[in-house]
């Protein structure tokens, strides 16, 4: 019999094998397909990036038009799903309405043929032209409004932000916020991609597939520490309160949100290209009273923690970056899932070319041969506690 090391969270075990992204923890270095995070945050778009991630090469002029033009035909939502979020609680996150809306989509969508081109591409087409609509319409409805028609004169960045106030964006924040998408599309194996690997290898549809990431994005571990940098910068306050809030986590061993990486050791690459952006938001449409504190608590960090690794991730800067585009803090989560589709789609094309179910094994930590105690014979958890440190006293 094998002996297996059991590894915590499946921390450095490979799960499969793969072309789509590249991270160097050590050296800071994120590729799609082999090109540099740097390089597609420069020079290219967000469905462009899309497009290398999923078809693993960068598209033609004509094939990303016919891309960009398929995707704008869309994102428009059917009726009953408009109807259905209108059911949904006002109070409920954004997270876990995208989380339903992308499973309805299957009941529209339902035929599942796998293995027809055609349909892949339809569905990463509904998926990514939809989502950013779905997260856009429930921001309104849950205020009471109706949502906001796609225009299929702007881009994708540019007509999101359209959707969430009806106002057409300055030039600047929607290549800011494509440039936020690129750098989310994909990063290897992190939770939601393994969700989502995991859901592919049953071979149901890619709705679900999407899904089931995005009820692992959710998490405060994963996709949902964005929205904590902010209320933790909101608790410091002041530049002052830095060391004391610093001091205090150190103390009781918390979790300093926005900093360190499972990958990273150093700072994340993303994080870099984030802070030159919101640098160029805060020279253009002023600065976020938050700024000073988030330096000054990199700086401490970085001088404190440095030397265990601990720097800022990508969602250190994201959040801010958000505030100054006037997006909502719960609806961060939910734009980090709009530019991730892109790296769940790209797994899933992956998965389905060698796909073999996911069937890790366990280590069995419980005992054997308990016999079986008839119902009026058992005792209540509780009583058997108290009994049992009254004979131990």
């Amino acid at each position: 019999m094998t002996v297996c090391e059991y590894k915590p969270g499946l921390e450095g075990i490979p799960a499969k094998q793969s072309s789509i992204s590249f991270v160097d923890g050590h050296q800071g270095i994120l590729e799609y397909r082999g090109i540099q995070i740097e390089e597609l945050a420069k020079h290219g778009s967000f469905l462009e990036t899309a497009y290398l991630l999923i078809w693993g090469t960068l598209p033609s002029q004509e094939e990303l038009t016919d891309f960009e033009r398929e995707i704008r035909y869309h994102r428009r939502l059917k009726y009953r799903i408009r109807d259905m979020m209108k059911c949904f609680p006002e109070s409920g996150h954004p997270m876990d309405a995208l989380q339903a809306c992308a499973a309805a989509l299957g009941l529209f969508y339902s035929r599942r043929a796998l293995d027809d081109p055609a349909y892949i591409r339809a569905a990463v087409v509904r998926l990514l032209a939809k989502l950013p609509t779905m997260v856009a319409a429930f921001q309104l409805m849950r205020k009471g409004n109706d949502p906001v028609q796609p225009r299929d004169d702007l881009d994708y960045a540019a007509n999101f932000l359209y959707m969430l106030n009806e106002r057409e964006p300055d030039p600047l924040a929607a290549r800011v916020f494509d440039v936020c998408l690129t750098l989310h599309a994909e990063h290897t194996i992190n939770a939601s991609t393994f969700s989502a690997m995991v859901t592919a290898s049953t071979l149901t549809d890619p709705y679900a597939v999407v899904a089931s990431a995005v009820g692992t994005l959710a998490g405060p571990l994963h996709g949902g520490a964005n929205e904590e940098v902010i209320t933790m910068l909101e608790e410091i306050g002041s530049v002052d309160n830095v060391v004391p809030y610093l001091d205090g986590c150190i103390a009781q061993k918390t979790k300093i949100m926005g900093f360190g990486h499972r990958v990273y050791k150093v700072k994340d690459p993303r994080a870099t290209i984030l802070q030159s952006l919101a640098e160029q938001l805060f020279e253009k449409f002023g600065a976020d009273e938050y700024y000073d504190v988030a330096l000054e608590l990199e700086r401490v960090v970085s001088d404190r923690l440095g030397h265990k690794g601990i720097y800022p991730n990508v969602d250190f800067y994201s959040g801010l970056v958000y505030r100054k585009l006037g997006i909502p803090t719960d609806l961060f989560t939910p734009i980090f899932a709009i530019a991730r589709v892109a790296g769940w789609l790209a797994h899933w094309k992956e998965q389905l070319s060698e796909n073999r179910i996911f069937r890790p094994t366990q280590i069995y930590t419980g005992t054997h041969g308990e016999p079986y105690i008839p119902i009026g014979e058992r005792q209540n958890a509780d009583d058997q506690d108290q009994l049992t440190g009254l004979i131990t006293e």
